[in-house]
This record gives C-alpha cells, sequence and structure tokens, in this order.
C-alpha cells in the first residue's frame, strides 16, 4: 500500500471541518484488481477506495467525483467498481472515444457517471472537431459537461474550441501562470475551474482563487486531487487551510460543496451536518 498523503491541519479547527460539507471535485482511484496501461512509462501506486475513504473521512468529505486518469485508458470496469464501493454520493468522471455508443453512455449515466475528461497534458491530444461533437452529443444526451487537463500556456489555442462547448470544467487552475489571462476569460464566459492540485501550480493559487470566486461565485470546484499522482507536491491539509484563507465563509462554502454537488448531480445527495 502507498504511503499515503499527509493530510493534517495543524492549528485550530478548520472551518471545512467544522461545517463537514466537502464533496470532493477531483480524486483518483487505483484498483489493482484492474489493469492499467503506462502513461510516459509511468504507473502508479494502488489507491484504493478504502484508501481513499481513510484519507477524506477526517476532512468531512461526504462525496466526490472519482476521475479517470491518462492510466485508465478508456476502461470503464474500475469505475464501475469505484462507485458502487463509494455509494451514491460520489460520480464518476470518464474518458471515452468519439464512437462510444449512446446507449453505452446512457448505461454510463445510470452508474453514476457526468463527464467526460479530455486529458490533453498526458499525450491526450484530439481534434477540436471530435472534442466538440462528442461534447455536444454528450451534453445533449445525458447532460454531461467536458473536462480538460492541459497546461494553461495551451488555452489561447484552444480559446475557439473551448468557448463552443456546452459546459467547460478546467483541471488544477490552469496549471500554469502563463495560461490565467486566458482562464479568466473562459471564467467570465462562464466555464468552472478546480481548485486543486496545489502542488502542481507555478503560481500562488490564493490570489487566483479569489479571481475566479469575483468573476463567478458559482465557478469554483475544490478538490483533493488525491492520490496525486506525479505531483511535486501531495495534496495535504494546508491545501484546505489556503482555501479557507482566500475565501469568505459564504464562497468557501459554495467552493467546497454547493458548485461541485449542482453540476455533478449526485444520484444520492450527500449526507452532510452543518455547523
Amino acid at each position: 500500500m502507498p504511503q499515503q498523503p499527509d493530510i493534517r491541519i495543524s492549528g485550530t479547527t478548520s472551518k471545512a471541518c467544522a461545517m463537514a460539507a466537502v464533496f470532493d471535485s477531483h480524486l483518483h482511484i487505483i484498483d489493482p484488481r484492474f489493469a492499467l496501461t503506462p502513461n510516459e512509462g509511468f504507473l502508479p501506486a494502488p489507491f484504493t477506495c478504502d484508501d481513499y475513504l481513510a484519507v477524506a473521512g477526517p476532512l468531512g468529505v461526504a462525496g466526490g467525483a472519482v476521475v479517470s486518469g491518462s492510466f485508465q485508458g478508456l476502461d470503464q470496469s474500475y469505475l464501475h467498481a469505484a462507485l458502487r464501493r463509494l455509494g451514491a454520493a460520489f460520480v464518476g468522471v470518464t474518458q471515452l472515444p468519439v464512437s462510444a455508443s449512446d446507449e453505452a453512455i446512457v448505461e454510463l449515466e445510470r452508474a453514476g457517471v457526468r463527464a467526460v475528461r479530455f486529458n490533453l497534458k498526458r499525450g491526450g491530444a484530439v481534434a477540436p472537431s471530435d472534442l466538440q461533437e462528442l461534447a455536444c452529443r454528450l451534453h445533449e444526451l445525458v447532460q454531461w459537461h467536458v473536462e480538460i487537463y492541459v497546461d494553461g500556456a495551451e488555452l489561447p489555442a484552444l480559446l475557439r474550441t473551448l468557448t463552443g462547448l456546452p459546459r467547460l470544467v478546467i483541471d488544477h487552475l490552469g496549471l500554469s501562470r502563463a495560461g490565467l489571462p486566458a482562464l479568466l476569460s473562459l471564467v467570465e464566459q462562464g466555464a468552472y475551474v478546480k481548485a486543486t492540485g496545489f502542488g502542481r501550480l507555478d503560481f500562488d493559487p490564493a490570489p487566483v482563487i479569489r479571481q475566479i470566486a469575483g468573476i463567478n461565485p458559482n465557478a469554483l470546484l475544490f478538490g483533493t486531487d488525491l492520490p496525486s499522482t506525479r505531483a511535486p507536491r501531495p495534496f495535504n491539509g494546508q491545501d484546505l487551510r489556503l482555501m479557507e484563507e482566500a475565501l469568505e465563509p459564504a464562497l468557501l462554502k459554495r467552493a467546497l460543496y454547493d458548485n461541485a454537488v449542482a453540476l455533478y448531480r449526485p444520484p444520492a445527495l450527500p449526507q452532510v451536518s452543518h455547523a
């Protein structure tokens, strides 16, 4: 079993844990029962549903989105198993070929999948026309949105394509300082942004989080990014502390819970108790 990330929050009790209301918009499950595909020579260590729950439970996580990684390719079996184990307050974000049938998509929707992910950062390049075609078909058929993992420096070249998508989510605050103007422009046009993966960034996330919330209070989605595969610094409790310090309580509640629940439409609402 891999060493679990250090998630301790030092000092006084955090507001996030006191509210007991976190919907984790970005987590990975790496179940050794299912085959993995090396990406750029990389294979992650196991991180099972039980591993995740042991880490996330003390944070007040009551639901979340299981995101398919590059190393999981187009496999859906691991995702079905993870959603069954985690329960109906969790949803899936999958990877699909453009050729996926309507029947297969509807089956995934019934299983709790709510979005498709395009991994442009890890060699998952896709033609703009294919991205638009699949995004529009998925939104019309099952109301799914598109999630993009991309270095923000590439966003300006993609703006025409991305602004034409029905509903868009950008992973990890866009990753790079060079992409921030394009990222904020997309937020102004209705895009959501995941406040995740702070250890992957080349900038201080706090001012950017405040900027995004100022443009659109509904746009921010907090996530742990557990188990932080390939991140220079894995998730820890200070990432939650950063969110608390960056946002006033009403905006914090939206970013930690309300925005994601509204977007991901979990089959069952997370059971939470607000202080």
